[in-house]
């Protein structure tokens, strides 16, 4: 049996010396405003919070790569001066992954992208994969639904959680990247609504807590649990222990192309902060 105390270490005791327990409420989240910042810099927030296995500084660019799991961890956050002319910048990025072996991905945002950058990437071709950056107060979203004791949480993503997770294609290299970068960022929490004994998970849920902001993701619910409040349940929970760390504020990122995840994060309160998509350099 572990223990996850308000601070400190967890603590690991023999399950037999447990006499009596009891469910726990959630955490009672005080009425605080969305702490203010720029679309650059909770795109930063998002960066720690989602860190790539391997990261190089290019000037104020920070290059990104994890064996090729997921664009965020394999593309160059352009934020800033890269400390050379433009033309020089992402030509150093492409060979840089090309070296490794993967696409040079270059992060646009709007609003936060320079114009000469975003100029000189539309002559490479459309974007890809637009994503919207929203928010919201926790306290709204700590109190939202019900299902909170059917909801478990922990500090790492143990194989159940990882089922319901996105597939990697069996590659090794690409799973273990997986494992460090979702256990990365500055505090760390899954969530876990529970199947029937011997059955997968209904649903899972991560969020990490970065000071004032909690980002939520890998929110996915199996086909047959939709529509029963799962997700709402998990957002709310772990809304619950960000606000219990400190935070106030709630960020999450989701495809333009995905109205039914669009249309529940509206009725959580979720607002656009700003959007970003993924420009593809030239292979050499």
């Amino acid at each position: 049996m572990t223990v996850e105390p308000r601070s400190g270490d967890p603590v690991v005791l023999p399950e037999e010396l447990l006499v009596a327990g009891k469910v726990v409420p959630p955490f009672p989240v005080r009425r605080a405003q969305l702490p203010v910042v720029t679309p650059v810099g909770l795109q930063r927030i998002a960066g720690r919070g989602w860190p790539a296995v391997e990261q190089e500084r290019l000037g104020e660019w920070t290059l990104r790569a994890s064996a090729g799991f997921t664009r965020r961890a394999n593309s160059v956050q352009a934020l800033g001066d890269p400390g050379r002319p433009l033309p020089e910048a992402l030509e150093t990025v492409r060979a840089w992954y090309a070296r490794r072996g993967l696409p040079g991905y270059v992060e646009v945002i709007t609003p936060g992208s320079s114009d000469p950058l975003r100029a000189e990437l539309d002559r490479f071709g459309p974007g890809y994969a637009p994503t919207l950056v929203r928010t919201a107060p926790l306290t709204g979203l700590a109190r939202a639904g019900a299902g909170h004791d059917r909801v478990r949480l922990a500090r790492t993503a143990d194989p159940a959680w990882l089922s319901l997770y996105r597939p990697t294609g069996g590659d090794p290299a690409v799973e273990e990247a997986a494992r460090q970068v979702l256990h990365g960022g500055p505090s760390v929490w899954f969530a876990t609504a529970p199947g029937a004994p011997g059955q997968p998970p209904l649903a899972i849920g991560r969020c990490v807590i970065d000071g004032p902001w909690a980002c939520f993701g890998a929110i996915e619910v199996q086909p047959y649990a939709r529509r029963a409040g799962l997700a709402t349940a998990l957002m709310s929970v772990l809304a619950s222990r960000a606000a219990e760390e400190g935070a106030s504020g709630g960020y999450l990122q989701v495809e333009a192309d995905n109205p039914g995840a669009i249309a529940l994060y509206d009725g959580l309160g979720f607002t656009t902060s700003h959007t970003y998509h993924y420009a593809l350099l030239p292979q050499g």
